[in-house]
């Protein structure tokens, strides 16, 4: 086979492989921090791509209003979007109604306080010292999910409760693994079923033990592409992604774009340049399908 060929054959099942896709973690705009695309940027391409669905998160807002209206412009669009709220500042940190407000509406997921997090404002003043920044922003009021005695707030408790009855995802934001386990074990006996950890590795700061310890009660660990391919992003070699399915295993393994980041590519492109290197590295072509798509669709009750 001659080596267009061969080149031809592999960008093919790239292009197979990306058939029902779900990122359940794209930084699309509008969005006060720069970005590449916007949301209907992104659904375009996305759908082109034959992905099932895309989950647009912005720090500072709920996006659902937004994938509603898009979905309402665009019917010729198979491809599904979907958001979320991220409780920082913005939202009010954890804010039981801001929470309560986004499920009635249709959200998917909540994340913890991200840029907003106690754990992630001590982070980018040591090891993520390049953490994209607002500039001109307002200091941020840094906040956990602990109290002063190192318990779950009441706040937390409630945020959990409202979660557990819409049934949507429960993710990490940057809080640190110390919190998290307090969180997920809680939010398990309250009866939360879609537990995720975002970017496991970066700023959350997690161990292989911590990854086992969260995966053990039902947590997902989500890695972000953006860390594994060239561009701003990129924070390990793709050799390191094969470290991290293992100790989780296929089934716990998901990884999204984290993509729409000026210097970096669109999320799209980063998902076939992942794909890319997973098969060069002699991943499976079904277990990849299972951690860019299948697991993801559990998460979002598509399957």
């Amino acid at each position: 086979m001659s080596s267009s060929s061969a080149t031809n054959v592999r960008d093919q099942q790239i292009a197979e492989l990306l058939v029902g896709a779900v990122d359940l973690h794209c930084h699309s705009g509008p969005a006060v921090m720069p970005r590449i695309l916007d949301h209907h940027d992104q659904m375009v391409a996305a759908d082109a791509a034959g992905f099932k669905a895309v989950v647009t998160k912005d720090h500072y807002y709920l996006g659902t209003p937004h994938c509603m209206i898009l979905h309402k412009l665009c019917p010729d669009l198979k491809v599904r979007m979907y958001s979320g709220i991220v409780l920082n500042n913005a939202s009010g940190g954890i804010n039981p109604h801001a929470v309560d407000h986004a499920a009635k509406l249709g959200a998917k997921i909540v994340w913890m306080p991200t840029f907003s997090a106690a754990n992630h404002i001590a982070k980018t003043a040591t090891e993520a010292k390049g953490f994209p920044k607002v500039a001109g922003a307002l200091e941020a009021i840094p906040l956990s999910v602990l109290d002063a005695n190192g318990r779950l707030t009441d706040d937390t408790l409630k945020v959990l409760d409202i979660i557990a009855a819409a049934d949507i995802i429960l993710a990490s934001g940057h809080l640190g693994a110390a919190e998290l386990h307090l969180l997920f074990e809680e939010a398990k006996r309250r009866g939360v079923r879609k537990m995720l950890v975002n970017h496991p590795t970066y700023v959350v700061g997690c161990t292989d033990e911590d990854i086992r310890q969260m995966v053990s009660i039902g947590v997902k660990m989500e890695h972000s592409i953006t860390q594994f391919i060239e561009g701003r992003g990129k924070k390990f070699e793709p050799e390191f992604a094969l470290h991290l399915i293992e100790v989780a295993g296929v089934e716990n393994t998901l990884f999204g774009s984290d993509l729409g980041l000026q210097g970096a590519l669109p999320p799209v492109e980063g998902y076939r340049t992942f794909v890319g290197h997973l098969l060069d590295l002699g991943v499976e072509a079904a277990d990849i399908r299972t951690m860019i798509s299948t697991n993801g669709s559990r998460m979002l009750n598509l399957s």
